[in-house]
């Protein structure tokens, strides 16, 4: 089991990477494009080059404590977007050279969730009132 300080590390990270996300969310950028939605998309391309980058500075480049890394990685970046832990999954499939599983991951995460999303949605339109 997880120590307490572990999970209240990631919930302050989280914290601030929810706000972090509904501040981009609320900015003027919604309002840019009709058809596009800007905010969520600039929040996972964002997102992901920020957990490159910390992913590399926070396990190679510098020494910090877990705690600071779970905040970080996991609160921070987790609750800001969880399509960066998406794109680090499968950059680690193809880093160990599991092609395959990295391109079946990818296809299926997008295809088989949106089903998800349908299957869910009309369950919810169907319940008895």
């Amino acid at each position: 089991m997880e120590s307490f300080a572990k999970i209240c590390f990631i919930a302050l990270g989280g914290a601030f990477g929810a706000v972090a996300r509904h501040l981009v969310n609320i900015s003027p950028l919604h309002n840019v494009f009709d058809k596009f939605v800007l905010p969520t998309f600039l929040i996972n391309v964002v997102g992901s080059f920020v957990a490159g980058f910390s992913f590399i500075l926070l396990t190679s480049r510098f020494s910090v404590s877990e705690n600071v890394r779970l905040a970080i990685m996991v609160g921070f970046i987790g609750s800001f977007t969880t399509f960066a832990t998406f794109e680090l999954e499968i950059w680690g499939l193809i880093r160990n050279n599991h092609y395959f599983s990295a391109l079946t991951y990818l296809f299926l995460s997008v295809a088989v969730g949106f089903i998800g999303l349908i299957a869910g949605i009309w369950l919810a339109r169907n319940l008895p009132a």
